[in-house]
């Protein structure tokens, strides 16, 4: 851009040294002051991320949480803003008081970005957000994963899957499972595809609702559910800790580190896989430039080694996508969500 208004200058500049005819020179020099004004101007309204913020869509302490702590720490440890960034957090609905409050209220902000998982993509795909759809905010990136898994308390007589869903056969109903979302929310569908892959029909069990992953984590250790599943890094320090066993891991390979001695679903027989992506959006009325702005930087920001530490440090794990292919991405995930939903039972 400065090349070009440079460039601009100088052949007006030429022409008005070559130029004998006032009148002219007059006409020439009216020009170069609208180009520097035109040029100012466009740099005084250039977007400038001075107050960013990151909603959370739900409690503090859950996977959403994660990823604005995430994106906030890294963008600060790696100099890509100056100002740190605020954090809020609007519960409700699993993300839909947010997702609404995003496109009826703040549908312009263009220091705004939004938490939002493939919990979000189900709950558009079950209608959970209301009338709006996919299509209603701008998706801005997936920066991060975590796996789904099958967690118990230490003193629990089940020691693998297989023990629990033969227990789950045979009495359904003494059983209670619990995480976080109603029926229909990821953690049900974890649950639901699991028992229905051991040949149980998912209406059978008893499932209990909680608004995030730290009441229903709670509400595991205190006896008040049996059965939690919940996502890795979620759990991961109740793990470390020695307050809870994890059965299996919701993943086509087992994970590192912590982890690492867990068995896949898969190894124990049961073809159940669930990856939750973290990501952004913003409203759907942000400018393109300012839209274009936040995917550049979450870009140069995922090379970092300042990001890559907070991702580890937070139990996540790799997992990008950017700008219009995060998009589509999403767009196919609502669409293959609700085939799931449908062949479930979830939805018609």
């Amino acid at each position: 851009m400065e090349l070009k208004v440079f460039s601009v200058f100088k052949v007006l500049f030429v022409l008005f040294e070559t130029s004998w005819d006032p009148m002219k020179k007059l006409l020439l020099l009216l020009a170069t002051l609208v180009s520097t004004s035109q040029f100012y101007s466009t740099i005084a309204v250039a977007f400038q991320a001075d107050q960013t913020e990151c909603l959370v869509a739900a409690k503090a302490g859950g996977g959403m949480d994660l990823s604005c702590q995430l994106v906030a720490k890294a963008l600060l440890a790696s100099n890509l803003i100056d100002t740190p960034m605020t954090i809020r957090y609007k519960t409700g609905g699993i993300g839909a008081v947010a997702y609404n409050h995003v496109i009826g209220i703040r549908n312009n902000d263009p220091q705004l970005i939004v938490a939002t998982s493939s919990g979000s993509a189900l709950n558009i795909a079950t209608q959970k957000f209301g009338n709006y759809s996919v299509n209603d905010v701008r998706w801005l990136g997936a920066l991060a994963a975590d796996y789904g898994v099958i967690a118990v308390r230490h003193d629990s007589v089940w020691n693998s899957l297989n023990d629990l869903i033969v227990k789950l056969r045979n009495a359904p109903f003494a059983i209670s499972l619990g995480g976080s979302g109603s029926i229909g929310s990821q953690d049900w569908m974890k649950a639901a595809l699991l028992v229905q892959e051991g040949g149980i029909d998912p209406s059978r069990i008893r499932y209990v609702g909680f608004e995030g992953p730290k009441d229903a984590t709670e509400a595991l250790l205190n006896g008040y559910i049996d059965i939690f599943p919940g996502d890795a890094a979620e759990l991961k320090v109740a793990f470390a800790e020695g307050k809870i066993k994890i059965l299996a891991v919701l993943a086509d390979h087992r994970l590192p580190d912590i982890y690492a001695n867990i068995p896949t679903a898969r190894e124990q027989g049961y073809l159940v896989d669930w990856t939750i992506w973290r990501g952004f959006y913003m409203g759907p009325q942000v400018s393109d430039e300012s839209y274009q702005w936040w995917v550049n930087t979450l870009k140069r920001l995922t090379r970092t080694v300042e990001f890559q530490e907070q991702r580890d440090a937070l139990g996540l794990y790799p997992f990008t996508i950017l700008g219009s292919d995060f998009s589509h991405f999403v767009e196919e995930t609502v669409a293959k969500q609700k085939e799931l939903a449908v062949g479930i039972g979830l939805i018609q």
